[in-house]
Parts: C-alpha cells; structure tokens; sequence
C-alpha cells in the first residue's frame, strides 16, 4: 500500500469527439476521508469516476489509484457503484451475492447479510421484481460490503425517495472501510453535506474548488450546500455526461 494519497490525477484530459468532458484536472485525495464531488450534470465527474475505475482512458494527462495506473491492481482494492444498476433481470438478489463473494477477495458475505436485513432486501427475490429505488439498494449493498481501500459511487442517492435517503447515508457509513477513502458524487449536497470531510466542485470538466468542509464553513460563513448554490447558481442543468 501506497502511503501518500489514495488519488492522484495529474492535467488528466477525456474528450469525445469535440466535447472535452476533462480539461486537465489536477487532483489529489487522501486516505481515510469521505469526498463529495458536487457537480452539475454533464461537468465530468462521471466521466471522472469512469476513468479511475478503469472504464475510460483519458486523452491525456494520468489518474492514479495508489501509484498504479488503472488497471487488474487497482480494481481489486475499489468499490465503484455505478450510476445504474448492472445485473441482469433474471438474476436473485443471492446471485449477485455470491458472484461478489467469487470475484472479489475482500467481500464480506457476513456484512452483505446485515446489510440485507437492515435494507429489508429480499435474498430470494428476483432482480426483474425489484424497484428502481430498490435496485440501487442492492447496488450499494455489494459495494459496501467490500473491504476496499477506495469507493467510488457515483450518485448513489440519485433514484432514491427523500425519505430512505438516511437510511442509504446509513449504510455509507457503516459499511466503508474506515481507512479507505470514500468518493461520492452527487449534486444532492444537502443530503450528504453531514457526511463530508472535504469536497470538490466541478465545472466543465475542471476542478473549480476543493477543501476541507470545515475550512468552507469557517472560512466562508456559510454551509457547504450554500457555497454550492452560490456558485451555481446561473447554471442551466443538462443532462448526465
């Protein structure tokens, strides 16, 4: 184990076509610290998370994951939850349990059961049956039943009502690996501004801010929802880059 930042990204660049989604972001992120990366939609944090998981290459520029690049190492040590849900209709809520406890050396197959439980998802229940929001509970379920030293989720509150939004934070933090690093985008600041030792903001594929949340709060007189709303305020919101 590498021990200096977890994440490091050096004028990483990810174009398509003529639509740059990273314009050189540079990015450093430590262990043992839960991250928002706040962004309005289409400013590259997607497209961010994509290529630290190992599902994009960049342009140009470098992302590390604890001195490695991308790659069979660094998958094996992130959790990544995925912006929608990957396993197919046919498969039980227990398939996708023990395809995770064969796949991935760090799972905890005891901690997915308690997470279950609490999540009141059913083992035995067929993943065509289950709700959107229901989905994403599973989805997070296996992610954080993991003993990663990185987890990256990606609007893991997106398709979830208000009133179960605790519930998921919950599990968040219950569930990661104290000394590994959590990466969670979301536009949705205030449902977890309580959870955050630092944010980052994003816009149009660059890092625009990123600090401690109690150096914005100290600094700028103002929580870190108020900062976010203050500084994009004019934004028009697109869609999902």
């Amino acid at each position: 184990m590498n021990s200096g930042e977890i994440i490091v990204c050096s004028n990483l660049h990810r174009s398509f076509g003529k639509i740059k989604a990273l314009d050189g972001v540079d990015l450093s992120v430590g262990r043992g610290r839960i991250v928002g990366l706040a962004a309005p939609n289409a400013a590259g944090k997607t497209t961010l998370i994509k290529i630290l998981c190992g599902l994009l290459q960049p342009t140009a520029g470098q992302a590390l994951i604890d001195g490695e690049q991308p790659g069979v190492y660094t998958k094996s040590i992130t959790a990544y939850l995925p912006d929608r849900p990957g396993f197919p209709d046919w498969m039980k809520v227990q398939d996708s349990i023990d395809i995770y406890s064969d796949f991935f050396s760090d799972f905890n197959a005891d901690k997915a059961g308690e997470i279950c439980t609490t999540l009141n998802l059913d083992r035995n229940a067929k993943i065509s049956t289950l709700s959107k929001g229901t989905k994403e509970k599973l989805q997070l379920m296996l992610v954080m039943s993991r003993q990663a030293q990185l987890y990256l989720l990606d609007e893991p509150l997106a398709g979830i009502d208000p009133a179960a939004r605790d519930f998921m934070l919950h599990t968040i933090v219950a569930g990661y690996n104290e000394a590994g690093t959590v990466l969670i985008s979301t536009h949705l600041i205030t449902d977890v501004e309580k959870l955050l030792d630092e944010v980052i903001f994003m816009k149009e594929g660059q890092v625009l801010l990123h600090r401690s949340t109690d150096e914005i709060r100290e600094t700028e007189g103002k929580s870190i929802d108020e900062l976010f709303r203050e500084m994009f305020r004019f934004e028009v919101w697109k869609g999902e880059e």
